[in-house]
């Protein structure tokens, strides 16, 4: 079987998320079960000055308006096909903002080319090549299905993936002209409130629609986590499915992880100590034994960081310890700067992003924290548990669905994995770092709890062989 994946990143060549992780983990995933998926992604300067051996294979002289080139290359394992078009993807900022941090302006139309160039692949514009089944992620790739739909052309499967409803592509009603699409397109995909919505056309018109856990899968049929598209989403009801996501268990690994001071096992968690004294001098923290939180994340209201200042005293006055890497919330970032300033040794910041210091985190922490309002299914939580680092998660989406909560009950079995709470308020929070630290206390249930989680199943193989049987049972329909 035959697969185009569009995607607006991809890892490990360009990187804003956790979309790109998945969109690059699945390709190679999916090969044990047969299937070959390539990829279409855009030419952002960070893909083609990486990919260099490519070969031209389709020109589109009017793509929106603009000449585009499709290039193919494989590159570390994925099949590829490069959206060359400087005009519209040559920028010195990220994918989708610029070096200030503001929207591009014309992101209804990069993102409805790529849409675009991902259909008439599907339709046969490159030669040799012909897809049985189209699978695209989020907004920036959803109105795929839509030019699928409207176009002149024999029909083929098509399946969307939510990865987080709350980015929905939402753009002035008065450009719909600019897309090249017939009038009745309007009423019938793409008006949202008098506005466009690229997620509400790509839900309408795919033929089916998946989520990144099943728990996220129902709570998006809710007003309170469906962001005003949930009557949308109870209409695909049957056609939902929730599969929740996997990692890339090469890249996170911490027996061969090479980015690490020590590697290890479940078996020899003693070795994590050069890890965590590693962790110990990069934050500045006290080399004492009390427990180290780790946070790596987005700064944000979604990720429930505000609420992050609130418990910082209890973390302290208890002997703990907390270092952040993250970005985000301005406001939020300022307070937890100065949490930092006010606690030399045992709060310590690192504003951004760095992937190699977050596998030492990983690595040298003795706790995540996870506590999220929504999550649609949430990968640092599943490097955690692979790398012995307790996660301490709120009880929703894709977090309930990975971790065991350490329950009198699930710790008599044997089955816990980390510590979930709930509701989302700073008092329940508190709550939950008590009594991870009384856990972490427990000389004899921590290590259990950690190589549990360590023994966790969260890589891609169980998710992709889902993901193949809802292709097949697509391509069915379709016979």
């Amino acid at each position: 079987m035959k697969v185009l994946s569009v995607a607006s990143e991809l890892y490990p060549l360009i990187k804003t998320g956790g979309l790109a992780d998945v969109a690059g983990a699945l390709p190679l995933a999916l090969g044990a079960q047969g299937i070959q998926m390539t990829t279409l992604v855009p030419g952002y300067p960070a893909v083609t000055r990486v990919v260099k051996k490519t070969k031209k294979v389709h020109e589109f002289p009017d793509l929106l308006g603009e000449h585009a080139t499709l290039l193919e290359a494989h590159h570390e394992g994925l099949d590829l096909l490069i959206l060359d078009c400087p005009p519209l993807f040559l920028r010195t900022g990220g994918p989708y903002l610029d070096s200030l941090g503001r929207d591009y302006p014309d992101n209804w139309k990069r993102f409805a080319a790529l849409s675009k160039a991902g259909a008439e692949i599907a339709a046969g514009a490159m030669a040799g090549y012909q897809p049985d089944l189209v699978h695209v992620h989020d907004w920036q790739a959803a109105l795929t299905p839509v030019y699928m739909r409207y176009a002149e052309a024999p029909e083929i499967p098509s399946l969307i993936t939510i990865h987080n409803i709350a980015f929905q592509g939402q753009f002035g009603g008065n450009l719909f002209a600019s897309l090249g699409l017939p009038a009745h397109a309007w009423h019938e995909a793409l008006e949202y409130w008098g506005t466009l919505s690229y997620l509400k056309a790509g839900l309408t018109t795919a033929h089916a629609v998946s989520t990144v856990s099943p728990s996220y899968a129902e709570e998006i049929l809710t007003p309170e986590f469906g962001m005003g598209l949930e009557g949308v989403i109870a209409s695909r009801h049957a056609d939902l499915y929730g599969i929740v996501n996997g990692i890339d268990t090469k890249v996170w690994n911490p027996a061969t992880d090479s980015l690490l001071p020590a590697t290890y096992s479940a078996a020899q968690l003693k070795k994590r100590r050069r890890n965590r004294a590693a962790m110990i001098e990069r934050f500045g923290l006290h080399d004492d034994d009390g427990p180290i939180f780790c946070v790596i994340s987005r700064l944000t209201w979604q990720k429930g960081l505000d609420l992050l200042p609130d418990v910082v005293h209890d973390i302290v006055r208890a002997g703990g310890k907390l270092a952040i890497l993250g970005s985000g919330d301005g406001g939020i970032e300022a307070t937890l700067q100065a949490a930092a300033t006010h606690n030399p040794g045992r709060v310590a910041m690192v504003l951004g992003y760095d992937e190699n210091l977050s596998h030492l985190m990983q690595a040298g922490s003795d706790v995540i924290l996870v506590p999220s309002r929504f999550e649609p299914c949430g990968l640092t939580q599943l490097y955690a548990l692979r790398y012995g680092c307790v996660p301490l998660v709120a009880r929703t989406g894709g977090l309930a669905d990975t971790i065991i909560d350490a329950n009198e009950a699930a710790l008599s079995s044997g089955v816990a994995t980390g510590v979930q709470f709930s509701p989302v308020t700073s008092e329940a929070l508190r709550r939950a770092i008590q009594r991870t630290i009384r856990l972490y206390r427990d000389e004899r249930l921590w290590p259990l709890l950690q190589k549990q989680g360590m023994k966790a199943d969260v890589s891609w193989t169980r998710s992709a062989a889902t993901y193949a049987d809802l292709y097949q049972r697509l391509l069915s329909k379709g016979q």
